[in-house]
């Protein structure tokens, strides 16, 4: 793993490889238990400085369209306005605003999240798990974070009382990202 001491090796622009990361979510369901969801597709761009991290830039924008719960019909609904509404607002977008190193591998990176048209700022914390130069001499950094939002808070209120108590879909979703970013020549 690069150290603090050399992050500077780091310095470039890199983009999201898609199909080496994962944008996903983790909402609770039907106060029980826990469904799990992904977007497949995405593109992403990174801006490392590694002798300034703070200069450090990050956007991603994901397909709504593109979400993956394994189940084609909960799939359809999330994307209605009853919960994204990927007609009207076929993009969930997320541009830093300022970026901190933490640690030796730990870093901050805040930013406007806009789903569904509403737009809020937030402060996702990313690991740093290493840089490799991949079999195409490609060199390849990987972070990992999560970040807890409440859905409402972005205008998706939908749900569905249960005759136990409760509701069907919890108000607090975890955002995960596992991101392998390709630099840049």
């Amino acid at each position: 793993m690069t150290s603090a001491t050399n992050l500077s090796e780091l310095t470039g622009d890199y983009v999201i490889d898609g199909s080496h990361s994962r944008i996903g979510f983790v909402a609770r369901h039907a106060m029980v238990t826990k469904v799990r969801g992904a977007f497949n597709e995405f593109d992403g761009k990174i801006s490392i400085d590694g002798d300034k991290p703070e200069n450090t830039t990050a956007s991603v924008s994901l397909k709504v369209a593109s979400i993956d719960t394994r189940n084609a019909q909960r799939d359809g609904h999330l994307a209605t306005n009853d919960f994204l509404d990927a007609e009207n607002h076929p993009e969930i977008t997320f541009v830093s605003t300022s970026a901190k190193q933490v640690d030796d591998g730990n870093f901050e990176i805040s930013g406007d999240l806009t789903i569904k048209g509403v737009t809020k700022n937030i402060t996702i914390p990313f690991a740093f798990e290493g840089v490799a130069v991949d079999p195409y001499n490609q060199t390849r950094v990987g972070f990992e974070g999560s970040h807890t939002i409440n859905r409402k808070d972005y205008g998706v209120t939908w749900n569905a009382p249960l005759e136990t108590g409760g509701v069907l879909v919890g108000e607090k979703i975890v955002l995960e990202f596992e991101i392998s970013a390709v630099k840049q020549a």
